[in-house]
């Protein structure tokens, strides 16, 4: 069986815990890998590895750095296909879609590669007589990144490049159940030439978590997952006196106007629903239809998800894998059990669906819940997998009015082609991410990611902008110096006295 160790100080380091992790290939449901759970120590060998480096990486030279980036972000792209597999392998999701998260990675170190722009300062000359005022950003020193396993390549990515770039030195904690993806992009830095310690991956559960919220070298924690994750992380983190981002949970909703293109607005929802399995905080799961729309919409969407492939990631013939775990597969069939009992109009029901040769495989096909109201847990809750309800309203306003009432406010959408509903719609509703046309509206790499309410735990979106002051803090700097010709008798600078 495939082992999966931690990753400290330029090097693979054997799990000493005596705690191990199943990793199932989520196609057959099979073990395939054991992965090592840290123990409180071993994330103590991390942080000090990383500080240990810090000590040189952080007075190291932009050059030095944008240097290591650029080579490090040839090797990705010329790896791609191998990062890809490792997540098909451990996660599930098709070829297409782990290609797919690869790229939106190395956005992100294509941001770092340019950081040089990003972290010039301010300079204000003659302020007052003879002083001058500079703004400057430096790095924090260790910081960590705690990582959720629905993008076990992208998101790291969305964190570590960018810390590095900035002076920090980075400790890696992602999901243990799918950790292989991690390691690869470890192993491909320190080809790259990133120095021993810069970045350190150590796996594990909430053992290593909580060891790494109390660690009194590390500076700062970026976190992806689920709200009540978040909170925890945002809440112990900032006791710790540590600067936090943490990015919770969604439900992302799709306002579909009257004017709409129904068959645009259908395709979309139907990527944006169902596409990676549901498995993504940016996943369009409520689509609300305005107006008279709703069956022709319904009728739509259920046309198109019928004709999904479902199948083992590794097909080039399937479009949606399998969910992560077998527990996972069963919460999310839960919804849609109970969605009836609830008031909602059951279209599609996938949760008897299976892949024959692949029984054991974490299979369920795509549902579709029609009519369904705002107190079902079908609505509430965030369910991760490919269930996709809709919500009826009136007018544009009830719409928001909808979206708005609910806790999360991370992505959202409309549909529709008068560009005055979009306007208002742009600066009316409460979310941090908003698409106009555009189902699932996850900002390029310069500019930041990040949702509002229960969306987001800490001051700070990650990666662009945002994720450049998260990973430095500002320093101000005044300066008066004397006119030459006022030096001490004695002291020729070649100016004149009476200057």
């Amino acid at each position: 069986m495939k082992t999966v160790n931690h990753w400290i100080g330029g090097k693979t380091v054997e799990g000493a815990s005596g705690n191990w992790g199943p990793v199932t290939d989520p196609a057959t449901g099979a073990i395939t890998t054991q992965v090592a759970l840290a123990s409180a120590e071993e994330v103590d060998s991390a942080v000090a590895a990383a500080k240990a480096a810090y000590a040189t990486w952080g007075t190291s030279s932009l050059a030095q750095r944008t240097g290591i980036l650029f080579r490090y972000r040839a090797l990705l792209d010329a790896r791609r296909d191998d990062i890809a597999a490792l997540i098909t392998a451990e996660h599930g999701k098709v070829h297409s879609d782990a290609l797919g998260e690869v790229a939106r990675g190395l956005e992100i170190v294509e941001l770092a590669c340019g950081i040089t722009t990003q972290l010039k300062g301010e300079l204000s000359t003659q302020v007052s007589n003879r002083v001058d005022v500079s703004s400057i950003r430096q790095s924090l020193g260790v910081v960590a990144g705690i990582t959720p396993f629905n993008f076990p390549a992208m998101v790291p990515m969305w964190m570590f490049p960018l810390a590095v770039a900035c002076g920090n030195t980075f400790v890696l904690k992602p999901s243990e159940k799918d950790p292989s993806a991690a390691n690869l992009l470890a192993e491909l830095a320190a080809e790259a030439g990133l120095p021993d310690g810069v970045l350190n991956v150590v796996h594990g559960d909430k053992v290593a978590v909580d060891a790494l919220l109390a660690h009194p070298d590390v500076a700062a924690v970026s976190f992806v997952g689920s709200t009540p994750i978040a909170r925890y992380i945002h809440t112990t983190a900032s006791a710790n006196g540590k600067r936090v981002q943490a990015l919770g949970g969604a439900k992302n909703h799709m306002l579909v106007l009257p004017d709409a293109d129904l068959d645009a607005a259908a395709d979309a929802a139907v990527s944006a629903a169902y596409g990676s399995a549901g498995e993504r905080c940016m996943a369009i799961s409520a689509v609300v239809a305005v107006g008279a729309i709703g069956d022709e919409l319904v009728a739509k969407i259920r046309e198109r998800a019928e004709k999904i492939k479902i199948g083992p990631g590794n097909d080039p013939a399937s479009e949606m894998g399998p969910l992560i775990t077998k527990a996972h597969r069963d919460k999310v069939a839960g919804y849609v059990t109970g969605a009836a009992a609830q008031g909602a109009e059951v279209v599609l029901d996938g949760t008897g669906h299976t892949v024959e040769g692949f029984e054991e495989g974490h299979w369920i096909g795509l549902s579709l819940l029609d009519k369904v109201s705002t107190d079902s847990d079908a609505y509430r809750d965030e369910i991760f997998g490919p269930v996709l309800v809709v919500l009826r309203t009136e007018t544009y306003e009830d719409g928001v009015d909808l979206i708005n009432a609910s806790p999360f406010g991370n992505g959202t959408a409309i549909f529709t082609r008068d560009g005055g509903a979009a306007r208002r719609f742009q600066l009316e509703i409460e979310a941090g991410m908003v698409g106009v046309n555009v189902p699932i509206p996850v900002p390029v790499g310069y500019h930041s990611f990040g949702g509002w309410k229960d969306s987001l735990f800490g001051d700070h979106h990650i990666y662009g902008n945002d994720g450049v002051h998260f990973y430095t803090r500002g320093k101000v700097v005044t300066t008066r110096w004397p006119d030459p010709s006022e030096a001490p008798a004695g002291v020729d600078l070649g100016f004149p006295r009476n200057h």
